[in-house]
């Protein structure tokens, strides 16, 4: 089984917030790899992941980081596969690892989600790759069609609760 998806955090305290990527791949049943690799610290080894991405069968590579944030960017400066950057909340609210992510030049698109959205960025991996993959795309439907039931069950659980005063 090779891998599909790539989770590449700056560090492991990233991991927290990374496992919930990992565990809706796990739940999709989409084979993944996660690793961490630093923009700053072992820029050789980014530069070797992102260069051989395609011949190793990845798709969309999601890269966590925080603070300044660079290694989505880099990623994507060294590969045409997609990159999605999840920033961070590691200081300054994460506003810092946003506007890195997200302020990328002409040519090096990342696509970026909320400050700690790695699950949205696992769902928009899956979309992605749901475009020329039949199977992919009919978990993607399965599992908004779940998240639509969700909330219809909460509203009729809403329904029931009596006030007094409720009018509806």
């Amino acid at each position: 089984m090779r891998p599909l998806v790539s989770i590449i955090m700056g560090s492991t305290s990233d991991y927290p917030v990374m496992e919930k990527a990992a565990k809706f791949f796990e739940e999709m049943e989409i084979p993944f790899e996660i690793n961490a690799l630093s923009a700053h610290r072992t820029p050789d080894a980014v530069e070797k992941f992102a260069s051989n991405a395609k011949e190793n069968g990845i798709k969309v590579i999601i890269a966590a980081a925080g603070m300044a944030a660079h290694l989505p960017g880099v990623i994507a400066a060294m590969t045409p596969i997609p990159v999605i950057g999840v920033p961070i909340k590691a200081s300054l609210d994460g506003m810092d690892a946003l506007l890195a992510i997200a302020q990328m030049p002409p040519g090096i698109p990342v696509a970026t989600v909320a400050i700690n959205g790695s699950l949205n960025a696992a769902i928009l991996a899956t979309q992605m790759m749901g475009t020329n993959n039949e199977e992919i795309y009919n978990k993607t439907v399965a599992y908004k069609k779940e998240l639509k039931n969700k909330i219809v069950k909460a509203n009729q659980e809403l329904a029931e609760k009596k006030f007094k005063f409720r009018v509806n």
